[in-house]
């Protein structure tokens, strides 16, 4: 096939172009014209985040690059894409010089080496993290290499290392090592720094984990709620779970399970005080004060429970905005996993994060709940605005 015939039947769709199934291509009115306009988009502003996705090619001079190409921009009827290097070589194009397209891109380079910080971290132990030495070993300045490493991962490469230690350690607990054996096979310099930085991670102290709980007292009530049946349970830390149904004994069950060796037990006139003030959420009010609550999280979930509960009454972020405000602009499925596995409802208010096509999105409790919650929240707002009665 000449050089131009494959030109036109890539331009076409071809050569590769499938790059939408058929369901996208229906679903979204897909048409070759449409994707090459945002191809071409992408050339025009240099975007350097399409590196690696396709290559554009000019008829004139027989050349193809990648889309951040610095070289002045052709004539965009001169212009051809193409998925991959080798379908450009293959229609007679060859690689510009300036641009090197079958190089390894930016992007692709940065992925590789935070991919590699990650293991090294991982691997250390205490002690041994210094960003200056780690950013030596990878050839990257210490500012350079926090700064990226943020970006890409949404958290510093300290609280990486840190929740991969914590990882390993919950991981030896788990599988029944002693508490001290537990430390050391994690990295931990000495147990005291074992319990100062997993203590309050894990919800409990380390022996008490390692055992699911035992020892560990957890009080809990169940009452009626506009949302259904509310369960609000807590230690002596704070409140660790929240959960809504429409019958007990499945929120009592769930509870137990997570907790199988603990002392759970339900305290109606303990636990009053608590749930008096998650209803205050459910009907539109907020606590004059932060409800404490005692979590097991990882360190990107609790990054992102933090940024929840920064989320106004009244307001909804959307998954893509959260994980852009955490540092991590393509990590909205890992944010609607971490608001998936919030053991705390209302307290930490995963309900006001949305889908970006203006849908509810999920819900654990139900995308019904959902929307009657936002609702609730919607009309109480405005006595939550300054200079409004009410304002708290």
């Amino acid at each position: 096939m000449g050089r131009e015939r494959a030109a036109e039947v890539a331009d076409a769709g071809g050569l590769g172009g499938a790059e939408h199934p058929p369901a996208q291509r229906a679903s979204e009115g897909f048409t070759p014209e449409r994707a090459n306009d945002r191809k071409w988009e992408a050339v025009l502003a240099r975007d350097a985040g399409f590196d690696g996705t396709m290559v554009f090619a000019v008829r004139s001079t027989g050349i193809y690059c990648r889309p951040s190409c610095p070289a002045r921009r052709p004539r965009r009827h001169n212009v051809v894409f193409f998925p991959r290097p080798e379908a450009a070589e293959g229609a007679g194009f060859r690689a510009c010089r300036r641009c090197r397209p079958k190089a390894e891109s930016t992007a692709q380079a940065r992925t590789a080496w935070v991919a590699e910080a990650c293991r090294r971290l991982a691997a250390q132990g205490e002690g041994r993290l210094r960003l200056a030495d780690l950013g030596a070993e990878l050839g990257l300045s210490p500012h350079h290499l926090q700064r990226t490493f943020k970006q890409l991962m949404g958290i510093t490469p300290r609280q990486y290392a840190d929740a991969a230690r914590l990882g390993l350690f919950r991981a030896r607990l788990r599988k029944g090592s002693d508490v001290t054996e537990a430390v050391y096979d994690a990295g931990y310099g000495s147990s005291s720094r074992a319990y100062e930085g997993a203590a309050s991670r894990l919800g409990m102290t380390p022996g008490t984990y390692r055992k699911g709980g035992q020892g560990m007292r957890i009080a809990y009530t169940i009452t009626e709620s506009p949302l259904g049946r509310l369960l609000v349970a807590a230690t002596d830390r704070g409140i660790s779970a929240v959960c809504l149904g429409d019958a007990d004994a499945p929120l009592e069950a769930a509870l137990r399970a997570e907790y199988p060796a603990a002392e759970v037990r339900r305290d109606d006139a303990v636990m009053s005080p608590w749930v008096a003030r998650v209803l205050q959420r459910i009907e539109g009010e907020e606590p004059a004060s932060t409800l404490p609550v005692d979590l097991r999280a990882t360190a990107f979930q609790r990054r992102v429970w933090e940024e929840l509960r920064t989320i106004p009454i009244g307001q909804t972020r959307s998954y893509g905005e959260i994980a852009r405000r955490i540092g991590q602009p393509t990590g909205a499925r890992a944010v609607a996993r971490a608001c998936a596995t919030n053991p705390v409802a209302l307290v930490i208010p995963c309900h006001r994060v949305v889908a970006g096509n203006g849908g509810v999105g999920g819900y654990r409790w139900g995308a019904e709940r959902k929307r009657r919650l936002l609702a609730r929240e919607a009309a109480a707002a405005p006595r939550h605005e300054p200079g409004r009665r009410g304002h708290r």
